[in-house]
């Protein structure tokens, strides 16, 4: 059994379930697609695309799910690349462990109607950019991951 990497730490007593999520990577001109989300409260992030998986749902379904919620593209999940862990708080303080599969993404299309993420917009971003700004030390390290594959 390879270990996996386990990213974030435990804030106060709080409990931190466990929620299997998909991400991908999707390579254009040398750079990679990244959301930019914008939070009432002024917060403003930069993720991977993807979340979490939902029930019945597997992790190649819920990928290509959420690029096109969250970004408006149409992808192919490719070599799943990684398993990373991830201690997160969401925006209404709840504990998660992201189980976190990585995935080498093909962009098949553009694919507007899909998005309904309003506080999510797609960015194309230099891959050592993102690994310099992405929220999560997850999302970080799967870059750097992708890179040297």
């Amino acid at each position: 059994m390879r270990a996996v990497p386990q990213f974030g730490e435990r804030v106060g007593g709080r409990v931190y379930a466990d929620r299997p999520a998909a991400f991908g990577i999707a390579e254009r001109d040398g750079k990679i697609a990244l959301v930019r989300i914008e939070k009432p409260d002024g917060a403003v992030w930069r993720d991977l695309p993807g979340g979490a998986i939902d029930p019945g749902e597997t992790a190649e379904q819920a990928v290509v799910r959420e690029f096109g919620e969250e970004a408006g593209l149409k992808i192919a999940a490719g070599e799943a690349f990684a398993e990373i862990d991830q201690f997160f708080l969401n925006t209404e303080g709840k504990g998660f462990n992201n189980r976190g599969t990585f995935f080498a993404a093909r962009i098949e299309a553009e694919a507007p109607d899909l998005k309904v993420e309003d506080d999510h917009t797609l960015i194309w971003v230099d891959p050592l950019e993102a690994i310099r700004t992405l929220r999560h030390e997850a999302h970080a390290w799967a870059v750097g991951a992708w890179l040297r594959r």
